[in-house]
């Protein structure tokens, strides 16, 4: 018998491979034209407006649920669900603790996840609410009875055809399923990220949930990803490649940042709230992920492409296919459609929304971050301070966004007001010097959350830590609904030895000196003005060229002028950021060309995109080094708007003048340099 040749044997190998992968190809092929099918009466998503909330009704707006023309929301500040007719919102249910995700069963109860009492709750037609699982106010994780059965804070919950109730059970890192008056587990056995079946695999901080055809998504927040649960518990990754970012492209090549809602349309497309943008997975062929407002935190109507939103956390389909989004941080309910406009938010809505500091200096009693609370502590920085250094080529700089209290390394920071966990991941960058908690107007930075400066917990179970396999802990979870209260302790000051307050909620933090009472402190010292320069539109500098010391200009001028401030009780060399700076121009005489303009003002967070408007070349500050504040006069900064400007000689008559700088601080001193020049 003639043996076979070792090439054919390879070859014959190979061919058998090839034709696997063909075969493996086109079941793939199969499988996506089965579920992305095109259809031909599909309209894409183009406009965002703005449909509820104007009038400022909603707390934070979270969950979404449709029935008919009827749009329910979730209210996770006041505890409520509103019901809103025709765009007018009115309290449909209210008692419940901290609602988070709602849905309708087959009765058409209003399933509510109440992530503050650990339970889900059921609420009838008329408003009635009962509990249908977990035990208020007990957290914990048992399966059994509904009666027995535990849950840790679940924010996502949504309902099968066959009447299942699949929850995210957040903290618990599990998915749960209600069944004929029982709970069971049907995938996740702790936190981390494995796909397995059942209880081997492993979800991270899992939020928002949406049947799509026999299946179960999952917006795994923690993971940034979307995963999908098979009937049988089986859990795979279904899009996301785990990298936390905002990037487009196919389903596993494409990255979420923090995926918390996700919706499944009437032809199959899943659409997820991820971050502060809304991003949809689809295709007729090749599904891709694809980003389809802007990603920039803000508010904005009109093409949804350039649209913002702000923590958008709840969606929902209307019967012809709109998209109903709650945004939450921009406390309205949101309208995406495929025809039409609707109506779009205007600027004075906008302004309306944030929070005014006289009013939210009445939200709180007056208190230092420690105690005693009435002691006196040291500013150590103040609101849009650079940190980083303006140079050539150097992206890594931004505005402060808060204020800076110092005190000593270990001691324990504490809550200035009473306030309750909204947001999913409220507690971020564990274990590093900008370990933070965010809560809806306050924020806490530079603090090792619920432990001692060795490591060691307060035992409140408000602070839920991870380990690893050697008892070490490697991270922190402060559950949605969890609440303290002012003067409770938050942790330790950690190697920075500051608390870094931020004032506002997000996109909308107010300079803190102004929205906080803080007992004692005052200001008698007038701002520094170290140096005033002049260039032209190149940024080359002006010189004097007349023999009485005047500068000529001839050409649109850019004033730099480098300034500091300190507040009483500071040491010298702390140096501080000015809160505001402007120029007037006078005649020779004194008398005024035009009345004083203010140009840079910090009573509220700039955009982060004017940094190099504020900042000239030079300008440096950080936790170590010099610091220097070369602030660009002549541009304007205010909030969200900011623009490069000059002081233009041309609407001057020709003479002599004089150029008066001004800077001032939030308590009113005021320093000014006057520079002669002619025309």
């Amino acid at each position: 018998m003639n043996p076979i040749h070792p090439r054919k044997v390879f070859t014959l190998k190979n061919l058998i491979f090839a034709l696997l992968a063909i075969i493996f190809l086109a079941a793939i092929v199969v499988s996506l034209l089965w579920f992305y099918r095109p259809v031909p009466d599909r309209l894409p998503y183009k406009f965002a407006a703005t449909v509820a909330g104007t009038n400022l009704e909603f707390g934070e707006p979270f969950g979404v649920a449709v029935k008919g023309t009827e749009i329910y929301i979730s209210d996770g500040q006041k505890g409520c669900i509103w019901l809103i007719k025709a765009g007018s919102p009115t309290i449909f249910a209210s008692g419940l603790a901290t609602p988070s995700a709602i849905a309708f069963d087959r009765s058409g109860n209003l399933i509510v996840a109440d992530s503050g009492s650990h339970s889900i709750k059921s609420v009838s037609s008329t408003g009635q609410i009962s509990t249908i699982a977990g035990v208020d106010n007990r957290p914990g994780f048992v399966d059994g009875t509904a009666t027995e059965a535990l849950f840790e804070a679940p924010v996502g919950v949504t309902v099968g055809e066959d009447g299942k109730i699949f929850v995210a059970d957040t903290y618990n890192d599990r998915i749960r399923v209600i069944e004929n008056g029982s709970v069971s587990t049907l995938a996740g056995g702790g936190r981390g990220f494995v796909n397995a079946i059942g209880g081997d695999a492993k979800f991270d901080t899992p939020t928002g949930l949406a049947i799509w055809h026999d299946k179960l998504l999952v917006a795994d927040t923690g993971n940034a990803r979307v995963r999908i649960v098979e009937p049988s518990g089986s859990v795979a990754t279904f899009a996301g490649s785990g990298e936390a970012d905002e990037r487009d492209g196919t389903m596993l090549s494409s990255s979420f940042y923090q995926p918390t809602a996700v919706g499944v349309n009437r032809f199959g497309e899943v659409f997820v709230a991820d971050g502060n943008a809304l991003r949809m997975i689809a295709g007729d062929i090749i599904p891709l992920v694809t980003t389809i407002s802007n990603t920039r935190r803000g508010i904005h109507d009109g093409d949804l492409r350039t649209s913002r939103f702000n923590r958008p956390s709840g969606l929902a389909f209307t019967e012809p296919g709109d998209l109903i989004v709650a945004d939450s941080d921009n406390r309205v309910v949101r309208q995406v459609m495929t025809i039409g406009s609707g109506p779009a938010i205007t600027p004075d809505q906008i302004e309306a929304f944030r929070d005014k500091p006289e009013e939210f200096r009445k939200l709180q009693p007056p208190r230092w971050p420690y105690d005693p609370p009435s002691v006196k502590r040291e500013i150590a920085g103040t609101l849009a301070e650079l940190r980083g250094e303006i140079r050539l080529g150097d992206n890594d700089i931004h505005f402060h966004n808060g204020l800076d209290i110092a005190g000593t390394y270990g001691e324990a920071a504490r809550f200035v007001r009473d306030e309750k966990v909204l947001k999913p991941i409220s507690a971020e960058n564990f274990g590093t010097l900008r370990e933070l908690l965010r809560l809806p107007t306050m924020g806490y930075i530079h603090v090792r959350l619920g432990r001692n400066s060795s490591g060691v917990s307060f035992n409140d179970p408000r602070f839920l830590f991870t380990k690893d396999l050697a008892g070490k802990m490697v991270d922190v979870r402060v559950p949605r609904g969890a609440a303290f209260k002012a003067g409770e302790p938050i942790g330790t000051l950690n190697p920075m030895n500051h608390v870094h307050l931020i004032a506002g909620r997000s996109g909308s933090e107010m300079n803190a000196l102004d929205a906080l009472i803080f007992p004692g402190i005052s200001d008698s010292r007038v701002p520094t003005i170290e140096k005033v320069t002049l260039t032209d539109e190149n940024w080359h500098e002006l010189e004097t060229k007349s023999l009485k010391g005047r500068i000529q200009l001839t050409g649109k001028t850019r004033i730099i002028m480098r300034a500091y401030d300190q507040v009483d009780g500071n040491a010298e060399r702390r140096r501080l950021g000015v809160y505001q700076v402007g120029y007037e121009i006078l005649h020779g005489d004194g008398s005024p060309v035009k009345e004083t303009q203010w140009t840079i003002k910090f009573d509220r967070m700039p955009d982060s995109n004017a940094v190099p408007f504020v900042y000239a070349e030079g300008s440096k500050s950080g936790a170590t080094g010099e610091t220097i504040f070369n602030y660009i006069v002549t541009n304007r900064v205010d909030g969200d708007v900011y623009k490069q400007d000059f002081l233009d000689p041309a609407s001057l008559e020709s003479g002599e003048y004089i150029l008066r700088v001004f800077v001032g601080d939030y308590f009113g001193n005021t320093a000014t340099k006057d520079i002669q020049f002619s025309r």
